[in-house]
């Protein structure tokens, strides 16, 4: 465990544990498919939902090169809990934090002028001189700049800061938007318009330190646009991408988040017994009913109302009927087990649980949003860490 648990004395309702250990075997399964390049640990979103500061700290001993958040806060927070080395952020607003991040030697995106012009003022007037990426819309249509006289405007822009001393281009990227979906026509064309950008770019003088492209699926499955970095997201915490990729398994992952509850009561009813909000499941005959504590204010998606899989006993059960904000019910035909009973959402798998694909067919979603929506009421249990990640450990590389 690490200094982010803080274990209640006695029974849980909820636990979300994660092994680092599945982590650290995660990024270097990664980092050897991309042998040439380095390698970015995204641990945007609370690192997915798994905890940032534990995971981050798992990732860099595994030989993560770089951390990425979309925040600025996100990244700031890491520094602030002594996390060393190459962090980027990407996702910024006009009046966003840029000294600070500048004083945090911080990595950060620029799409647009606006966003340059923020940053080189934060430079001027004393943060230091800024690290940044020049983002290229290559086709996913959201951040990024445009080809053409833009994209040109915009990097003469940097460079003219970057002969002033103010800024230095560390980097020139982009993002996919079908790599998870083999064969797209997107794909090419995206590999297409971010050789010409980067080339336009190096062409007018910038020399990246780094180019970047790929994500968890092209990472997995597109060596053409390793380049020299990889940013590697949701393939970190032992989850596929997509199903057309394969199954996590298939791809040498293991997850790392297993969540489970504790049944709060277990009871028999008869048949034709309504269960849950609108009644929309019946009992069939007599059966036993398990109580399950945790709902949709603690992530469970409401959408898998009467579809969610859960292991109780040995068996999967199904949600029935509707989950509430804070607890929904299963039917346990008949057996018995006591309050207290372990219920397993979802885990790896090879212990016969469901795993967080399962509940993301069953909601009609992606694996990313079941382990990214896991609330704040569920305690993150982090186990497996190194010594140097415990209490009172640097954690990491410097």
């Amino acid at each position: 465990m690490t200094e982010t648990d803080a274990l209640p004395s006695g029974p849980m309702r909820a636990r979300a544990v994660i092994d680092l250990g599945a982590l650290r075997a995660n990024v270097r399964t990664l980092r050897a498919l991309a042998p040439a390049a380095q390698l970015m640990a995204v641990v945007k979103s609370d690192a997915y939902g798994h905890g940032a500061v534990p995971c981050a700290r798992a990732a860099l001993d595994a030989g993560a090169d770089w951390l990425g958040t979309a925040t600025p806060e996100e990244a700031l927070a890491l520094r602030a809990a002594g996390i060393p080395g190459r962090i980027m952020c990407w996702l910024w607003t006009p009046g966003g934090p840029w000294r600070e991040a500048v004083e945090a030697d911080l990595d950060v995106s620029v799409s647009g002028m606006w966003a340059l012009e923020e940053v080189v003022a934060a430079a001027r007037e004393g943060a230091g001189v800024a690290r940044i990426h020049l983002k290229a819309d290559t086709g996913l249509g959201r951040s990024g700049c445009q080809p053409g006289a833009d994209w040109d405007r915009l990097v003469g822009a940097a460079l003219h800061a970057e002969t002033e001393g103010l800024v230095q281009i560390t980097g020139l990227w982009s993002h996919f938007a079908c790599a998870d979906e083999p064969g797209h026509p997107s794909i090419t064309a995206q590999l297409t318009r971010f050789r010409e950008m980067t080339a336009r770019a190096e062409a007018m003088g910038v020399r990246p330190e780094v180019r970047h492209l790929a994500n968890s699926p092209a990472t997995l499955t597109l060596p053409e646009s390793h380049f020299d970095l990889v940013r590697t997201g949701i393939a970190v915490y032992g989850i596929s991408p997509s199903p057309e990729i394969g199954t996590s398994a298939e791809l040498g992952l293991r997850p790392v988040m297993t969540l489970t509850a504790s049944l709060a009561l277990v009871k028999h009813v008869p048949g034709g017994h309504g269960v849950s909000y609108g009644h929309r499941y019946v009992t069939a005959g007599d059966t036993t009913l398990g109580l399950v504590p945790v709902g949709y204010a603690d992530g469970i998606p409401r959408h898998a109302s009467g579809t969610g899989p859960v292991l109780v006993g040995g068996k999967w059960r199904t949600v029935a009927g509707r989950i509430a904000m804070d607890q929904f019910v299963v039917d346990l035909g008949g057996d018995e087990p006591p309050a207290g009973a372990e219920a397993v959402l979802f885990g790896p798998g090879d212990g016969g649980e469901p795993t967080a694909e399962d509940w993301a067919r069953a909601a009609g979603t992606i694996a990313y949003e079941i382990v990214t929506r896991v609330g704040s009421r569920v305690p993150r249990i982090h186990v497996n860490a190194l010594p140097e990640q415990a209490p009172g450990g640097h954690g990491g590389r410097a």
